[in-house]
């Protein structure tokens, strides 16, 4: 027998077995929020969701794009459209609106689903239906289904796209992932697997929900029948406060969110109050290698176990997984820690290698379908039926995955992809740029920071601080320089190619690997 595989399983699962339970705490005091619901009552909003859908005429196939803050609104929209054959499309509400209007009309987005705050930014984007989520235009379509009432059947098809997760790249203009059913089903039960999810745990969303739906990790623990408490904005000290409100015991995010946690928590000694958590929460960490000390101080000042993982939005993202194993329980923290650094080993199901030339490939049920209308670039990336990740790195004699460089000439600061190439562009747009450079550059609360080399066309030609804010102004501002230095030439093959790998050496000059 062979049951199609589909992420509206997770949610029958929660709601049957743990109905009563709350499922998700919304944000409070946010205009639209939905106060705390229970697994019944969400699985009754997403299926009202998907009445509200059939209603308005949207067919299975269509895109439903939602550009918002976590919210328990995004909870619902993962259900809501892709359990009912409709493809949802979570588009990073940092961008700006040319961003977001690409995406929309790329996508083919029929629905755009906006949160309040970017409501004025995005008015000239103007899909079939546009509905801002303020607990009024979308009352309807948030609405509980009336009892018993069931959306238009969907012949449920496990390869079909579920969801389609636009990521930067080496290109100005962002790939749409295709992410199946299939590829998140799996996905979420081996990254639950991994990760202990049981019905005990309370999961807190620090991690943007738009990034890869949340890594899986929601479909994992609404499985579970988990609480979920959602966290729309990143500040150490409230996350601090949740956890000990609510008992959370686990939670994912970036290394700048370790960052911010690890200072409220040093705020919070300082005025001699409790650091809660300790001995009681895992945190799963990704988007960027973080530094070993950031990891020992995990551990040793926090007593949250740190678990690292490895992947991309193309792997769904899941690749390797770097979970302390008892063998290391008596090691000395620092040595404990230099160890967790590394990327990990391949999660189950997954298979890791490196070519003749470093870059790390991959293959699993968990690798996407391809680049929403792009087949070369999803020949290319899938070139031998391997994933081409763009990383550099190697296997060790433990067959632990270290994470040495990137080949693609992307930052990730805080997380967020960042095209060097698309920063550049903007920079060359400026009429003082005759040459730019971007690179990524250590920084100890991002992993990464974007730094400019740029030569001018006259040496008064422009201003650091003028530079900075051409890029603001037409840039979502995490893409943009934190610095910019001018140069009198910038280092180049024979054939004039940019050598980055030169250019960056002397910001990582002592450090054993090129990211950070």
């Amino acid at each position: 027998m062979k049951v199609p595989l589909t992420i509206g399983d997770y949610l029958s699962r929660g709601a049957e077995v743990y109905g009563h339970r709350p499922a998700v705490f919304d944000e409070p005091a946010v205009g639209g929020s939905l106060g705390t619901l229970s697994y019944a009552e969400l699985e009754s909003r997403a299926r009202g969701m998907a009445l509200a859908l059939d209603a308005m005429g949207v067919g299975q196939g269509e895109r439903v794009a939602i550009v918002s803050p976590n919210a328990a609104k995004f909870v619902i929209s993962y259900f809501g459209v892709s359990a009912y054959g409709r493809v949802l499309v979570p588009v990073n509400y940092r961008l700006n609106a040319d961003e977001i209007g690409y995406i929309v009309a790329h996508s083919g987005t029929s629905v755009l689903l906006v949160d309040p705050e970017s409501a004025d930014s995005l008015r000239g984007i103007s899909p079939k239906y546009k509905i801002i989520l303020d607990g009024i235009a979308d009352a309807e379509l948030f609405a509980p289904a009336p009892d018993g009432a069931q959306p238009t059947e969907w012949v449920a098809d496990e390869d079909e796209t579920a969801s389609i997760n636009y990521t930067s790249g080496t290109t100005a203009r962002p790939k749409g992932v295709q992410l199946t059913h299939r590829n998140l089903w799996l996905n979420a039960a081996i990254f639950g697997w991994h990760t202990t999810v049981t019905d005990r745990d309370v999961f807190m969303h620090t991690l943007p929900m738009f990034h890869c739906n949340g890594w899986g990790m929601p479909y994992a623990v609404t499985g579970m029948g988990v609480p979920q408490v959602v966290v729309r904005k990143i500040d150490g000290e409230e996350i601090l406060r949740r956890i000990e409100a609510h008992g959370v015991t686990l939670l994912c995010g970036a290394p700048a969110v370790v960052a911010a946690i690890l200072a409220a928590a040093a705020d919070r000694r300082s005025a001699g109050r409790a650091v809660p958590g300790a001995g009681t929460v895992r945190m799963v960490v990704a988007g960027a290698p973080p530094p070993s000390k950031t990891i020992e101080r995990v551990e040793t000042e926090l007593g949250w176990e740190f678990i690292q993982i490895y992947g991309l939005t193309e792997t769904a993202p899941l690749l390797t997984i770097n979970r302390a194993v008892p063998e290391w329980d008596e090691m000395p923290a620092a040595e404990r820690a230099r160890l967790q650094s590394r990327a990990g080993v391949g999660a189950i199901g997954v298979q890791i290698r490196t070519d003749e030339e470093g870059e790390v490939l991959a293959r699993s049920n968990h690798v996407f379908a391809g680049y929403w209308e792009q087949p070369e670039e999803s020949a290319k990336a899938l070139a031998g039926g391997w994933f081409h990740t763009g990383d550099g790195g190697h296997v060790d004699a433990e067959n632990y995955l270290v994470i040495s460089d990137r080949k693609k000439d992307v930052i990730i600061s805080g997380g967020e992809n960042v095209s060097s190439i698309e920063v550049e562009d903007c920079l060359y747009q400026h009429p003082a740029v005759a040459e730019a450079a971007v690179i990524g550059v250590p920084d100890d609360k991002w992993g990464e920071t974007v730094k400019a080399l740029v030569v001018l066309r006259t040496a008064d030609g422009a201003t650091e601080a003028e530079l900075i804010e051409h890029c603001r102004a037409r840039l979502a501002h995490f893409k943009c320089p934190t610095s910019v230095e001018v140069r009198d030439s910038l280092a180049r093959t024979a054939t004039g190619k940019l050598q980055k790998f030169k250019l960056r050496e002397p910001y990582w000059a002592g450090r054993g690997r090129n990211i950070n």
